[in-house]
């Protein structure tokens, strides 16, 4: 769960109730009503948002009897942060979603902050049975009159079960589960079974490094190891940890994969993820790597965790869209923050180097609808492409290039452009959303140009995936080897996509389409 400074959010978010007061820009819809449901300035029409209020962190992520379950931090009294609830949706398909009633209310041990959630099917808490194993929910109880009374020890860790999958939660009469022995940032609990050792093991961040619990029936739990305190990037509070073993793509070699969200001290300012690949015994993980890796260059991908109990045990990854930096400020009125495309994970080797690529689910294609197709075709030095006459707010971009210096991006009629392209010379990658819209509600959203490096960037055919939605854009690049995730406040839908080619060399461009993009409410 992340952790605010919440005197100064108080402060912070009176400001904000304020401000909404005022007049404000309206977007122009392009094909619908504003009565009509889910059609609100700025309201994603394909990713997942909750129907109304605040929403941060994914929690709880599990598969069980056909359903993913996807429970949230969520604030139902208001559009800025509050006292957490878990909110609650399922779907079938990681596409289409359904809004179900809030999961988990705080209680007298405190705000209901992130967690995960488990399918015991050996029944090992004694929640359920054998015919009807429970859903266990592990969350973090943040006791605020302990915060505001200045003590460290208000993050303790407690349990809840389900035996109707989801639908009704009963809470542990003995919550906590894990105390607190005095550490201020002590939250997020992410737990798996780990069948080498028949036991379930718990990933819990403690200010600036990760505990490890070990316990035989989620009730009882013993500290087993910690990792990360010279390790990674540390630019911030140490948040979110996920601990999965994954197979490295083309072989039978098995890798442990250790996400953790860092806030602030992201790769292009304020919030973001790094991972870890290593080896895990059961208690202590253990790894070799050096570099500072991100699963998301964006600005807006943060929190995010992979599925338990998903089929074939494929990891499953949802991140939150956002970015404490200007979270609270976000200009949507009726609701707050989306979740990012559920991509799957897959980890590479390449020259001894392990890498973690993300890319949309499989599911997604089926919203898609192929719009536009054309041959292959190429720019000449100082060119420039335009298409039009689409809603480039919904919809799918796609194609192959060889990699030279290019931009390439979206426009509508107020000129307001974000600009994205290449860099050869220092090989990387560009983003720019200053002048994309809205920008000026916090005033580093739209200063800057996000830049990721790409030196492991094969030489050949490079392939580019950008997916936009009314308030986000999503590109994957080599198949989800670089990814960047960002939001946009354009004050009219993008109406044109272009290429210019600014390299002295000519640009291919292969297996061109634009897509569209099928609401999904």
């Amino acid at each position: 769960m992340i952790f605010i400074k919440r005197l100064s959010y108080i402060f912070f978010a009176l400001l904000i109730l304020s401000s909404c007061k005022h007049k404000k820009d309206q977007l122009k819809p392009s094909t619908s009503s504003l009565t009509e449901y889910y059609a609100e300035p700025y309201r994603s029409q394909f990713h997942f948002t909750p129907e109304k209020m605040w929403m941060n962190d994914p929690n709880g992520m599990v598969y069980h009897k056909g359903i993913y379950h996807l429970f949230y931090q969520y604030y139902p009294e208001n559009i800025v942060w509050g006292p957490m609830h878990w909110g609650h949706a399922t779907s079938k398909d990681l596409v289409h979603w359904n809004h179900k009633p809030i999961a988990l209310y705080p209680d007298e041990h405190g705000y209901i902050f992130s967690g995960s959630a488990v399918v015991d099917e050996a029944n090992t808490s004694g929640f359920g049975s054998l015919d009807n194993p429970p859903l266990v929910a592990i969350f973090t109880y943040h006791f605020m009159e302990g915060e505001k009374a200045g003590r460290k020890d208000f993050q303790t860790q407690g349990i809840a079960y389900s035996l109707d999958n989801g639908n009704t939660w009963t809470k542990f009469e003995g919550n906590p589960v894990i105390g607190n022995e005095g550490i201020k940032d002590f939250r997020d609990p992410k737990v798996i079974w780990h069948e080498e050792t028949k036991r379930w093991v718990m990933s819990l961040v403690a200010g600036d490094h990760v505990k490890f619990y070990t316990s035989e029936n989620l009730k009882e739990w013993k500290l087993a190891s910690e990792f990360g305190n010279n390790k990674g990037a540390h630019g911030g509070v140490w948040e979110c940890p996920d601990l999965f073993p994954i197979k490295v793509e083309g072989s039978d070699e098995v890798r442990w994969v250790l996400i953790i969200s860092v806030n602030p001290g992201g790769p292009n300012g304020g919030s973001g993820t790094q991972y870890f690949v290593g080896d895990f015994d059961g208690e202590t993980f253990t790894t070799n790597q050096k570099e500072i890796k991100w699963i998301d260059f964006g600005t807006d991908n943060y929190a995010g965790v992979t599925y338990s109990n998903a089929p074939e045990n494929e990891p499953i990854f949802i991140g939150w869209m956002s970015n404490w930096s200007y979270a609270l400020r976000t200009p949507t009125e009726a609701w707050r923050s989306a979740m990012t495309l559920p991509r799957k994970l897959t980890l590479r080797k390449k020259g001894g180097e392990y890498n973690l690529f993300n890319y949309p689910v499989s599911q997604l294609e089926s919203i898609l609808e192929v719009s536009r197709k054309l041959e292959d075709f190429e720019i000449k030095t100082g060119a420039i492409k335009v298409f039009d006459g689409e809603n480039f707010s919904q919809s799918e971009v796609r194609f192959k290039t060889n990699f030279q210096n290019m931009s390439f991006g979206f426009k509508n009629g107020l000129e307001e452009i974000v600009s994205l392209g290449f860099n050869k010379q220092d090989a990387s990658f560009y983003l720019d959303r200053g002048a994309s819209g809205k920008v000026n509600f916090q005033e580093n959203f739209g200063k800057g140009i996000q830049k990721m490096p790409m030196a492991n960037l094969p030489k050949e055919e490079v392939e580019v995936r950008i997916i936009v939605d009314a308030s986000s854009l999503e590109i994957f690049i080599n198949e989800g080897q670089y990814v960047m995730t960002v939001q946009l406040f354009p004050n009219e839908n993008y109406q044109e996509f272009y290429f210019e080619n600014t390299s002295a060399n000519v640009i291919e461009i292969s297996d061109f389409e634009i897509r569209k993009v099928n609401r999904i409410w």
